[in-house]
């Protein structure tokens, strides 16, 4: 087992969607952003990177949640089992908890209106509903990205991991939806 990484010390930033090789690379041109294409990577591999950085911003592609977020969207098109997310999310809970694995501050979600479907409500749906406001849509530009990266709000931080356990009751279509009986 590899030592776990240290904490980052930068704003880390899951860029996901659309056009993420693009935008990336129209990002490492500017100083005070570390952009790195790391989605091949292992994930303690990319979470000793992310750490590794000094710059005020990591923008990466190395979506920690990946493979549960994949499970997910399976289950719900009927490709995959729900003992299939269950070990996703079991493994996960564990390079979590060794360091292996560290969540970035935000999501931003490259073109939305592009994603298929149920891709679409997994990050605007079962993910954005933990935390919100750290799971922003952008359009696929390098300018609208740097401005959204300047506006980065600041928010309540992600809950523990604890909430993947209870991801398979997020259902596509219903997810993030507040419960409207009794409001008249």
């Amino acid at each position: 087992m590899a030592p776990s990484p240290e904490s980052p010390r930068s704003t880390v930033v899951a860029l996901v969607g659309a056009d993420r090789d693009e935008l990336l690379g129209g990002l490492a041109r500017f100083p005070a952003i570390a952009a790195l294409a790391l989605r091949e990577t292992e994930p303690a591999e990319a979470a000793r990177a992310v750490a590794a950085s000094s710059s005020p911003y990591v923008v990466h592609d190395a979506d920690p949640l990946e493979h549960v977020a994949a499970a997910w969207v399976e289950l719900y098109e009927e490709k995959a089992t729900l003992g299939t997310l269950e070990i996703e999310v079991e493994t996960l809970l564990g390079l979590f908890a060794s360091g292996e694995a560290v969540m970035p501050d935000y999501y931003l979600v490259a073109a939305p209106e592009s994603i298929e479907g149920t891709w679409r409500h997994w990050w605007l749906g079962a993910l954005a509903q933990r935390a919100p406001s750290r799971v922003l849509p952008v359009e696929a530009s390098d300018t609208a990205l740097r401005a959204r990266l300047r506006a980065l709000p600041s928010s309540r931080p992600w809950p523990g991991p604890d909430w993947l356990r209870r991801v398979h009751f997020d259902i596509p279509d219903r997810v993030g939806l507040r419960d409207q009986r009794g409001a008249a």
